[in-house]
């Protein structure tokens, strides 16, 4: 069984590192070139939350060849066009592409390769490219966990056989509900996530701001707002059901800052992907993520500040209007809540 680990940056490298140490014959996958060299050269290395060092094999998209049985698909959503057209060409009928993407991705993936070759994952876990051969895993290990599905919401061989080779990196919960788990994971990273390139920061310096974290919550109350007047019903993550961060009053709102320090303090040290490509003068995966809250809830006629902000400053990085600086704090206006 051939796998891949196509997009093996921050993430793709760790999860490549780790099934190869658990025995599986995978190939990490990535365009930047000289990442992959030293990945052959050295091994993938992650340091942070765990310290390993594991030979493994990589390769740069061109030079791809036979075919895949299995593709762990964990590049940016703002690059499908480019990778999943070279990919096409690898896969056979019964391959599976399974996207480990942010956002919702999975009919954006399946109008490359065909729905019934993809299958959905969100990752409960976080980590930092730190160079050449190098991740950072940057939330506690107890704490990584993989929610699986098909989009059918059906539980078939293939996906317990995926679910098998992805325990090697963490704990799989094979979910029937995967575009409730893919809303629960959308709104992780709207809030999270959205503030931390907002601001330049990690998840740390939002949970030790007051401010900040009010803003985290607005967001999150924004997107389960949208959420429920689509019809969707969220799922739990790691034990937590997200539909408790939703508030009314100002009295609710203080009763939820506690909750995403309890959630989130393990990943204190997480800085967001889309920080991540801020830094390295990449576009960001923002519309995909809160743009899709603010998308949806123009539809809607609902209204999403918070969201509109963050999109607002995110796009201004990625054009050089603003920088990414926990300054822009002072550019959020927390709107108006009821006392009672």
């Amino acid at each position: 069984m051939r796998l891949a680990v196509l997009g093996a940056g921050s993430m793709g490298t760790v999860a490549g590192a780790l099934m190869t140490k658990g025995g599986y014959d995978v190939t990490l996958i990535d365009a930047n070139k000289a990442h992959v060299e030293a990945m052959n050269e050295s091994g993938a290395t992650i340091t942070g939350k765990m310290d390993l060092n594991v030979p493994v094999k990589a390769l740069t998209p061109d030079q791809m060849e036979g075919m895949y049985d299995i593709v762990f698909y964990l590049v940016k959503q703002t690059s499908n066009d480019q990778a999943l057209t070279a990919l096409l060409p690898h896969l056979h009928k019964e391959s599976i592409v399974c996207t480990l993407q942010n956002g919702i991705p999975e009919e954006a993936v399946a109008r490359y390769v065909g729905r019934e070759r993809v299958m959905g994952c969100a990752v409960g876990w976080g980590a930092t490219w730190l160079g050449p051969g190098v991740s950072e895993l940057t939330s506690d290990t107890a704490k990584m966990t993989f929610d699986l599905g098909e989009l059918d919401g059906s539980v078939k061989e293939r996906t317990k056989k995926v679910a098998g080779i992805m325990e090697s990196v963490c704990p799989v919960e094979i979910t029937e509900n995967l575009t409730g788990t893919r809303w629960t994971k959308l709104i992780v990273n709207a809030t999270m996530s959205g503030m931390s390139v907002s601001l330049g920061c990690t998840y740390g310096n939002i949970l030790d701001n007051e401010k900040a974290l009010t803003c985290v919550v607005h967001i999150g109350n924004e997107a389960l707002n949208v959420a429920g007047n689509l019809g969707i019903t969220t799922e739990p993550l790691q034990g937590v059901d997200v539909g408790i961060l939703a508030f009314k009053t100002k009295e609710e709102l203080k009763s939820k800052l506690p909750l995403f320090d309890l959630v989130f303090r393990p990943h204190a040290l997480l800085k967001a992907s889309m920080l991540q490509d801020i830094e390295k003068g990449q576009k960001t995966e923002i519309n995909a993520i809160n743009g899709v809250i603010c998308e949806k809830g123009a539809d809607l006629g609902i209204p999403t500040p918070i969201n509109d902000k963050v999109v607002e400053l995110v796009q201004g990085m990625e054009t050089g209007k603003y920088s990414a600086v926990f300054d822009n704090l002072t550019m959020f206006e927390l709107p108006n809540v009821p006392e009672a």
